[in-house]
């Protein structure tokens, strides 16, 4: 069971809405990653709601915190968040070792293959080790082409390879693993720099995304890291995943209420297809199930 779900003992466990209760409530969804922040939002809201409804069974605040959370959460257009999808499109993805990044990578390859897109993967991940060969499974995987470099290699020259490999093959969508490094944040800001200085001179008619990928399960991590590599790049969204049961979960909430970067795709797991496009009225109703 989720943390969450365990919030419904919560509720009922209570026979009056009172400083207590509030108080008690701030704690918890601090507790479950929500933010500082965005908690004291909530409650204020929550608090707003239970005086104009005239509620009096804590229970019932429940139902009133979720849609509150679905509120924060549903701050984009979802018709304009995924223009991308219409191509033609460079998507480049972020992010620490270790969070899933090259496996995303994989799994929106498998994604657009599957809906009839012509997909190219750019293995521009040329520090860590086995990055390259992990991208070239997941190719095969997806049944896309790769474009490679290799290990320890100019990870710019994989990217102008690549571009220029998309624009002959008409490709609709090139996904782009890059280095996931933060310990030396200047090689990583020139290494950014670099790659998006190609990107606009080779191919400045294609639409640009950059996609910052951090583990769900982390908390405050996740949040930390993401403000890390908004100062290195232009990120325009966020892939959160290992989302399974055990994860908490509001750090979406607190993430896009405080960085204002929405969440664009969420992982639940490690198959081909865990992975989907954010919808904030089912997550958080997954959330709290």
């Amino acid at each position: 069971m989720g943390f969450f779900a365990k919030l419904t003992s919560f509720f009922t466990g209570y026979k009056e809405i009172d400083a207590e209760f509030y108080e008690e409530l701030e704690e918890q969804l601090v507790m479950g990653d929500v933010g500082i922040a965005s908690t004291e939002v909530l409650i204020e809201e929550l608090k707003k709601k239970v005086k104009e409804q005239r509620i009096s069974e804590p229970e019932k605040c429940r139902a009133l915190l979720m849609d509150s959370m679905k509120e924060a959460l549903r701050m984009y257009d979802p018709d304009t968040l995924y223009d991308f999808e219409k191509g033609p499109s460079i998507v480049l993805f972020v992010g620490i070792n270790g969070v899933g990044k090259t496996t995303t990578v994989g799994k929106l390859a498998k994604i657009y293959k599957d809906q009839g897109k012509n997909v190219l993967l750019s293995a521009a991940d040329t520090f860590r080790a086995a990055a390259i060969e992990q991208l070239a499974v997941w190719s095969e995987r997806a049944g896309v082409d790769i474009i490679k470099g290799r290990e320890g290699g100019d990870p710019g020259a994989v990217i102008f390879d690549s571009v220029k490999a998309a624009k002959a093959r008409n490709t609709d969508i090139l996904l782009c693993d890059t280095a996931g490094r933060l310990h030396n944040k200047a090689n990583l800001m020139n290494e950014l720099k670099k790659i998006n200085t190609i990107i606009k001179s080779e191919y400045p008619e294609a639409k640009k995304e950059t996609l910052v990928v951090v583990d769900g399960s982390t908390g405050q991590n996740a949040l930390n890291q993401t403000k890390e590599f908004m100062a290195c790049t232009d990120v325009t969204g966020l892939v959160l995943t290992k989302l399974d049961g055990s994860a908490k979960g509001g750090i979406a909430v607190a993430i896009q209420s405080e960085l204002k970067v929405p969440v664009k795709f969420v992982g639940t797991g490690e198959g081909i297809t865990d992975l989907s496009r954010f919808d904030a009225d089912s997550f958080v109703d997954t959330l709290f199930s």
